[in-house]
């Protein structure tokens, strides 16, 4: 079923996060990044592995993914295809 990002956007900003979409080619990574608010990720198209806390994570299309604020992490498309998703960081007032 496809994810209406709509929805999500709405949901998450709810919640009081941001939300933007992402693409990565094939083979992409972002490695080692730490954020010092806590981030959103939910998979919307193509594959996509995360590392951090020591767990290896490989979502399904619409799970979503909390690394908490100042936590190393990596984010591997593992694909064939280019990858979309969704990240958000949790705003602070």
């Amino acid at each position: 079923m496809p994810i209406n990002t709509d929805t999500i956007n709405s949901g998450w900003r709810q919640r009081n996060f941001s939300c933007d979409t992402w693409t990565d080619p094939p083979g992409q990574a972002w490695a080692n990044f730490v954020h010092d608010t806590d981030e959103l990720v939910m998979l919307v198209e193509g594959e996509i592995e995360l590392h951090f806390n020591g767990q290896t994570l490989q979502p399904a299309i619409g799970e979503e993914i909390l690394i908490p604020a100042g936590v190393s992490h990596t984010v591997i498309n593992i694909g064939t295809i280019s990858n979309r998703w969704l990240y958000g960081y949790k705003n602070h007032q």
